[in-house]
């Protein structure tokens, strides 16, 4: 299974960045994914999940309302929109593949991941 990112960069506090994920290698369409992201020092958090069955979603509350995640089952392609970013937000991002459950923030069920994307937010 390959993930493959694309997006991020530096945007000044108020700005919006879109983030993708390729997947290949599996049935995109047959599972969940999800976005993490790491800041320096700190462990990985969960951010967004989108299931694979009826395309509900999950937020942390620190994103909830700013972030949307979505698929292109097509493409097999993951996507997340950020905007109203905040210096807080600064961190590596990652995409994941969850291959066991229907949706979940748990950082365990998700198997392989991408290479990861820095995202900058300036004050």
């Amino acid at each position: 299974v390959q993930l493959v990112q694309s997006g991020g960069g530096v945007v000044q506090a108020g700005g919006s960045l879109r983030l993708s994920c390729v997947v290949s290698g599996r049935a995109f369409e047959r599972y969940a994914m999800g976005w993490f992201r790491q800041a320096p020092g700190k462990e990985r958090e969960f951010v967004a999940a989108i299931s694979w069955k009826d395309d509900n979603t999950l937020y942390s509350d620190t994103v909830k309302g700013r972030f949307t995640i979505s698929r292109d089952n097509a493409k097999s392609t993951l996507y997340l929109q950020m905007n109203g970013l905040k210096p807080d937000d600064t961190a590596v991002y990652y995409c994941g593949i969850d291959l066991v459950t229907i949706m979940t923030d748990d950082i365990s069920a998700y198997e392989y991941w991408g290479q990861g994307t820095q995202v900058s937010v300036s004050s």
